[in-house]
């Protein structure tokens, strides 16, 4: 793989840019393979780097449908942070924030994390308990967090709106300063780009059909392109998960629903963080290009569909200007839909299954972006070594069962 760097930009700069080789490649699948990964967003993508580089584990394939990110990892709104309320969250969480940290020099892509500051705003009694209390329980997890009064909310984000007049006045917010930012497309390309220079067959354009099985163990996808066989098949399809485990037998505890966000016309600099409100349920940040990027709930409607109801864009653009008066006359450009994949209690699933060989990667909600990094992590572990690693291990399907549920109705409320 050829190394970026000023000195490669300078190099081709010769040729007028014309003679950069292509990021990855586009192999035909070959007969079988030891694991195969369906699904090539972030999290099928960086599973398969980490199976390489930390397991060693190089007949790899990950199969998309269509084609790299064109799925959930490019419908968010590229919030990362690590401030979630529960010890196993806020473990997980963390790890992923770690990686963030490293990514851009570990895969050698420019994935432009941003560390500008994400605010949780609080808008009630309630909401300044819930706050103080999250602030506490992260510091005890080793996750930085503040606690902001209203003045300080200012102070970090003049344009803010602090009326004690406002119909939702902010009384505080947390302040995770290590959270922000980072470009979806470039995660997903950069994860790709590393994984193929490790040997990994991304195949687009093939999409599965159906798992065959032997009994209670896995052999192999029917995919649109013939079948292929594998030892281990890796399920890691976002909205489509309970769709997908379908096709093996498994039912999962997993709801699909739309979810929509939008950019503005692009504006000069105006906001350097992340502001998020569960009460006028609306979350703000701008782009590097000056869009206004915000979004806001889930449609309450079960969907397989990318695009949700206008009134979620009133809603969201009235709690805006709740927040933002200054936005007023800003127009808005476009909008897009995802579709996000829910489990019971709010928290993922990353587990082995009760069929052999196949495992589950899915049920992340409204929080998957920000962990792709650690979900692959972790996720490789699982698959490479047929048992959780400590990190995941709370997140396993048997939970639904045994009812050691981890509730982060709190922490995700914001559909971010």
């Amino acid at each position: 793989m050829a190394k970026y760097s000023i000195f490669s930009i300078a190099r081709n700069a010769f040729s007028h840019h014309r003679n950069w080789p292509r990021q990855w490649r586009s192999p035909d699948p070959k007969p079988d393979y030891d694991v195969i990964i369906v699904g090539g967003g972030g999290h099928g993508l960086a599973t398969a780097y980490y199976l390489v580089k930390e397991h060693g584990i190089t007949n790899v394939a990950v199969l998309e449908k269509g084609w790299l990110g064109g799925g959930n990892t490019a419908r968010n709104t590229t919030i990362v942070r690590s401030n979630y309320l529960w010890d196993e969250s806020a473990a997980l969480y963390e790890k992923s924030l770690q990686l963030w940290e490293g990514l851009s020099q570990d895969i050698n892509y420019n994935v432009m994390l941003s560390q500008r500051g994400v605010l949780n705003l609080a808008h009630s009694l309630g909401d300044v308990r819930e706050g103080r209390r999250r602030v506490n329980a992260n510091r005890l997890n080793g996750v930085d967090a503040e606690w902001l009064d209203e003045e300080q909310v200012k102070d970090f984000c003049p344009i803010i709106n602090i009326s004690r007049s406002a119909r939702y006045p902010v009384l505080g917010a947390t302040l995770q300063r290590r959270g922000g930012v980072a470009r979806h497309d470039s995660v997903a390309w950069g994860y790709a780009r590393a994984a193929d220079a490790r040997g990994v067959d991304i195949i687009q354009n093939c999409e599965v059909t159906g798992i065959r099985r032997d009994g209670d163990t896995v052999t192999g996808v029917e995919t649109s392109r013939g079948f292929i066989g594998a030892r281990k098949v890796a399920l890691v399809t976002a909205g489509h998960s309970s769709v997908v485990a379908a096709m093996a037998g498994l039912r999962l505890p997993i709801d699909s629903h739309p979810l929509q966000a939008l950019v503005s016309e692009p504006i000069k600099p105006v906001i350097d963080c992340v502001v998020m409100s569960g009460a006028v349920h609306v979350y703000v940040s701008q782009s590097d290009k000056g869009e206004l990027v915000m979004g806001a709930g889930i449609d309450s409607f079960n969907s397989y569909g990318q695009r949700g109801s206008f009134h979620v864009i009133e809603h969201q653009l009235g709690a805006c200007l709740e927040l933002f008066p200054i936005f007023s006359r800003v127009r808005m450009m476009r909008s897009w839909g995802g579709i996000v994949d829910t489990c019971p209690d709010a928290s993922p699933i990353i587990s082995k299954t009760p069929v052999k060989g196949l495992y589950i990667n899915g049920g992340w909600g409204t929080g998957g972006f920000k962990a792709t990094p650690g979900s692959g992590w972790c996720f490789a572990h699982t698959v490479a070594r047929d048992e959780p690693h400590a990190l995941n291990a709370p997140f396993s399907l048997d939970r639904f069962t045994s009812g050691a549920l981890i509730d982060e109705h709190g922490a995700a409320g914001v559909a971010h």
